[in-house]
């Protein structure tokens, strides 16, 4: 396995694990009911590339034409403020 599919193996985990909340959001902006624009659920977002390595996060959701990230806050970052400053 590489990183490639151990991020997208973690974004499909997340997917199948959905909070309450990102389930009520998902169901707001999916099939492009949000003003006619797409977005994604759990998508890997890569960057500060370097030496053909990246680093990366998954936003909960994600729209390329609005170039927006949607982040819906849960109990989990009670738990890792630090690293969510980053």
């Amino acid at each position: 396995m590489n990183k490639l599919d151990d991020i997208l193996r973690l974004a499909r985990e997340l997917r199948n694990n959905e909070t309450k909340t990102e389930k009520l959001l998902w169901a707001e902006l999916r099939k492009r009911q949000f003003f006619g624009n797409k977005f994604l659920r759990q998508h890997p977002i890569l960057y500060n590339r370097k030496f053909n390595l990246a680093d990366f996060f998954v936003a909960d959701f994600y729209c390329a034409k609005l170039n927006l990230i949607i982040e819906v806050d849960g109990g989990i970052h009670y738990h890792q403020k630090e690293y969510d400053a980053g």
